[in-house]
Parts: structure tokens; C-alpha cells; sequence
């Protein structure tokens, strides 16, 4: 693999490394908030990626000025509705997530994981 390629594609590399990050993030950790913000971290750089493959140097937003009605001229706008969307449902999942934790810490006192499969296992008994 060429060095210059990774020069002139850093943004997906960035994206690449922040996706690495939260995946691994959410894998290794005990504790219910930290798994949260992995997720976080990864749905971020999924929008990252999303809008670097949707932008085009040189070109507009798909708003028509002065007359140009060129498709040339503008970029495509269905990557930043998918961005701004995912945006909106990653903000959803996080509530329903923090509320289902804060749900979970009042029931058994704990954000570890293992410490929770063990107490429901001690209440299945």
C-alpha cells in the first residue's frame, strides 16, 4: 500500500481508526456508560464516513443559484440525509440505552455487566 494514498485519504483512515476505537471499546468494557459511548464513537465515525464519501471538492449544496441547473455543479445530497438521519435515531437509541441503564442501576445497585448477569441469575433461584 502506498504512504501517499493514506496521505490524501486521511479523513477515512481517521474514520477508520475512531470506528476501531469504539468497537473495541465496546467489546473490552464492564461497565454499561463506557459501552454506551463506544457506540457512540462508532455511530460518529459512520456519519464521518458517510459525509466524506458524499462530499465532491469544488462542487455546491443541491440548492439552485443564479440559474445552474448543471447536476455537475452540485453535490449528491442523499449521504447528508442519511447522515442527518442516523444522527437522529443514534440520539434516540442513546436515550432508550441511558434510560434502560439508569433503570438497571436502581434495581441492582451496579454498572458492571457480569455483576448484573450474576444477580439475575442469583433471582432466577
Amino acid at each position: 500500500m502506498n504512504i501517499s494514498n493514506l496521505l490524501n485519504n486521511y479523513a477515512e483512515v481517521v474514520s477508520v481508526i475512531l470506528f476501531g476505537i469504539g468497537f473495541s471499546n465496546l467489546l473490552l468494557q464492564k461497565n454499561l456508560i463506557k459501552k454506551i459511548i463506544g457506540l457512540n464513537i462508532m455511530d460518529t465515525a459512520t456519519y464521518l464516513f458517510l459525509a466524506l464519501k458524499g462530499y465532491i471538492a469544488g462542487r455546491k449544496a443541491p440548492v439552485v443559484v443564479d440559474g445552474v441547473l448543471s447536476v455537475e455543479s452540485y453535490i449528491n445530497p442523499i449521504p447528508s440525509g442519511l447522515v442527518l438521519t442516523g444522527i437522529v435515531v443514534s440520539v434516540s437509541v442513546t436515550a432508550l440505552m441511558l434510560a434502560l441503564t439508569i433503570r438497571l442501576f436502581k434495581r441492582y445497585h451496579t454498572l458492571d455487566l457480569d455483576e448484573i448477569s450474576a444477580l439475575m441469575k442469583k433471582e432466577e433461584q
